[in-house]
């Protein structure tokens, strides 16, 4: 079993002391750069102060990429399992063919 690795996260101004796993530090750095960097932009160019806000800004537009991705992925799904079919029609009709 891997040994549990402590880290410390600042986002916000502020600490979060974390127990994770070793595998799993990279994913949340980045996380927490980007949470940094995505309230810093909005932070600049919507005059926002209030950190809750901020925050709370963030996160519906991480939420949102993520719906939309999911949503993305469903469209393309239903778009190649129609062509399939499609296909599947077309050489079930050859072969009845011969």
């Amino acid at each position: 079993m891997q040994e549990k690795l402590k880290i410390k996260l600042s986002i916000a101004d502020r600490v979060y002391p974390l127990t994770i796993d070793p595998a799993q530090e990279e994913g949340l750095r980045k996380a927490a750069k980007n949470i940094e960097q995505l309230a810093k932009k909005f932070e600049q160019n919507y005059a926002v102060r209030d950190k809750q806000d901020v925050l709370a800004m963030c996160a519906l537009q991480f939420a949102s990429k993520v719906e939309q991705g999911g949503i993305e992925q469903k469209e393309d799904t239903q778009e190649v399992t129609e062509r399939l079919k499609s296909l599947d029609a077309l050489v079930a009709s050859k072969l009845s063919m011969h």
